[in-house]
């Protein structure tokens, strides 16, 4: 197969190297360059697809491949077999076979492979994990409290401000921790967000939160640099990080003696679940949640029915088991 030299990347050390011959190596290096300014993925899920295409590289290693044009759709058959006999779950399986079927789609579109062999290679068949979510009264118990006081601390006012803005807007992490000062319009009450992708979506922000917002901007000024953007700072005055706002989290849950693991993505859980138990929009919480399609949101209608069923079997005469 005729070979074209690949745009140049800069090398990178996170993790081992696949064993493949140099010019397959410079291919990997290509994609990933062509995922983070094509596609802006972050640098979390560039090292997700690097270690992806590593431990693949290792297996092929042990069964003699050591060039792309050598594998066949039965090559990933028994890799994806191999792996999950070493005790990977479906979800993951599946994932990695995903890291190599868009890997392989760029070497096709490059001209170094005449099909893509990991296109019609199905994982195990994974159980459907249903998203955590807390009821609104331990919500309510979570956000509401002596950090919403006068008497509060400027970090108790952020983390109040930072939670209410999770559980308002349906926000991931990295969404929050993303925003900038003109994102966020209290007087008309909404953020703009950057999520996956790149995409940009406008979110309503709920009175609560915009209360909270609001007196975390009075106390910022005597935190944040002058020159920082960002909405939530950390005691440095520069944006805060994501490993930050989990502990602030988890700390407050522990404050307040919730019996559940809060983390950030749980308000987001909470919201959409809640959101949909009053609404009925599947479409509204799609677009709130940012999600591209809809079958991502229908999980949450699984939650509602499991809330439902359990107000059934405890309500209705006919579904209360017989005692022996």
């Amino acid at each position: 197969m005729a070979r074209t030299t690949p745009p140049k990347a800069a090398p990178r050390t996170e993790t081992p190297t696949p064993p493949w011959v140099p010019a397959d190596r410079a291919w990997i290096e290509s994609w990933l360059a062509s995922l983070a300014n094509e596609r802006r993925l972050s640098p979390h899920t560039l090292g997700a697809y690097r270690h992806d295409l590593a431990v693949f590289g290792a297996w092929a290693s042990s069964v003699n491949i050591d060039r792309f044009d050598g594998l066949d759709s039965q090559h990933i058959r028994s890799y994806a077999a191999a792996i999950h006999r070493d005790g990977l779950d479906p979800r993951s399986v599946q994932r990695r076979l995903s890291s190599l079927r868009t890997f392989f789609n760029y070497l096709q579109r490059e001209g170094q492979m005449k099909r893509n062999p990991a296109v019609d290679v199905a994982a195990p068949k994974a159980a459907r994990r249903l998203p955590e979510a807390i009821d609104v009264d331990r919500m309510a118990r979570l956000l509401d409290g002596p950090s919403a006081s006068a008497a509060a601390d400027d970090l108790d006012i952020r983390d109040r401000a930072m939670m209410e803005l999770f559980y308002s807007s349906g926000l991931r992490l990295a969404e929050l921790v993303g925003l900038d000062l003109p994102d966020l319009d209290l007087k008309d009450r909404t953020v703009r967000v950057t999520g996956k992708g790149g995409k940009t979506r406008i979110v309503p922000v709920g009175g609560k939160a915009v209360e909270a917002c609001a007196a975390w901007l009075l106390g910022r000024t005597t935190t944040a640099k002058s020159d920082e953007q960002a909405v939530f700072v950390g005691r440095n005055g520069r944006r805060i990080g994501t490993r930050a706002v989990q502990l602030r989290v988890a700390r407050w849950a522990r404050l307040r003696g919730l019996d559940v693991h809060v983390h950030p993505h749980l308000f987001r859980h909470s919201f959409a679940t809640h959101l949909l138990e009053s609404s009925h929009d599947l479409r509204g919480v799609q677009e709130m949640l940012g999600h591209a399609n809809l079958s991502t949101t229908q999980v949450y209608t699984h939650l509602d029915f499991q809330h439902l069923a359990k107000v059934y079997d405890a309500a209705h005469p006919r579904a209360r088991r017989r005692k022996d």
